[in-house]
């Protein structure tokens, strides 16, 4: 059963996810009008369940790629190009703050940091093609794939929450 907390980012992720998908369907349409692409972040930034350094800087790296999560949903939508390339910067800082996580868990929560570097793979082969040949498909791509790595970040986060109590 979930607690309160984690339906509240759940639904707040969905949100972001689909606001981050009309923003990219405006984007391959072509439209030239500017919007943002989602609400407030709900970022908080975790406290280590321990104290332990381990825990401190894996708490740390959940509040950075969840910082760099939203960041990635709150892509402006404006100039075609301009907005595609922002969502690569801020893939480029999605993977990097993933890989750390990864890093300093020290195998610990493989399955889902492995999904999560998976569905941002995806993501960043939608990136490509949408910026190749922007589309409404291309954008609609794009839509799933930020999906799969809102899923498989939630995953994680609730994973890593029995270690760092805020981040799921």
């Amino acid at each position: 059963m979930k607690t309160p907390g984690i339906q509240a980012r759940h639904v707040w992720w969905r949100l972001a996810a689909i606001s981050c998908g009309v923003m990219l369907l405006t984007v391959a349409c072509g439209s030239g009008s500017s919007s943002s692409a989602a609400g407030a972040p709900s970022s908080s930034a975790p406290a280590a369940a321990s104290g332990s350094p381990a825990s401190s800087a894996l708490c740390a790296d959940v509040a950075a790629l969840r910082a760099a999560l939203d960041k990635l949903t709150q892509v402006k939508a404006g100039a075609g190009k301009g907005a595609v390339n922002e969502i690569k910067a801020d893939l480029a800082g999605v993977e990097t703050a993933a890989t750390s996580l990864a890093n300093d868990a020290k195998g610990q929560f493989k399955s889902q940091t492995s999904s999560l570097k998976s569905a941002l793979a995806s993501l960043g082969t939608a990136v490509q093609s949408l910026a190749a040949s922007p589309s409404t498909s291309a954008a609609a791509s794009v839509v799933t794939a930020l999906g799969q790595v809102t899923t498989a970040a939630e995953h994680l986060f609730a994973a890593v929450g029995k270690r760092c109590p805020s981040a799921g």
